[in-house]
């Protein structure tokens, strides 16, 4: 299904470079290419690029997946929140040390 899906979009961006130098240029490349407009094989590769058209519209209604761009921190098992000017201090421990040092005075 996704060799389909890669041929109908292709398809779709033939036809869009087609309609853009048909508004920019007037010149009809697969006119050109085929035979005129009227040709057999011409009319062939207008059909297929519209049913193209209509099957990238079910590309719109498909949920989008969500790429994976984080790293995975379960390889580490330390998520590093350090920035890209040092390292910061470990904050996490702060009230067990200053209990200790309490308990020494004492």
């Amino acid at each position: 299904m996704e060799t389909l899906k890669r041929i109908a979009l292709a398809l779709v961006i033939i036809g869009a470079i087609n309609w853009g130098l048909i508004g920019f240029f007037q010149f009809d490349l697969v006119a050109a290419i085929f035979g005129g407009q009227d040709s057999a094989l011409s009319r062939f590769v207008y059909a297929l690029v519209g049913l193209s058209g209509l099957y990238c519209i079910t590309l719109l209604f498909e949920p989008m997946e969500e790429k994976n761009t984080t790293r995975d921190h379960s390889q580490t098992g330390r998520l590093n929140y350090g920035t890209e000017f040092g390292e910061e201090t470990d904050l996490s421990n702060l009230n067990n040390l200053e209990q200790e040092t309490h308990n020494k005075n004492e």
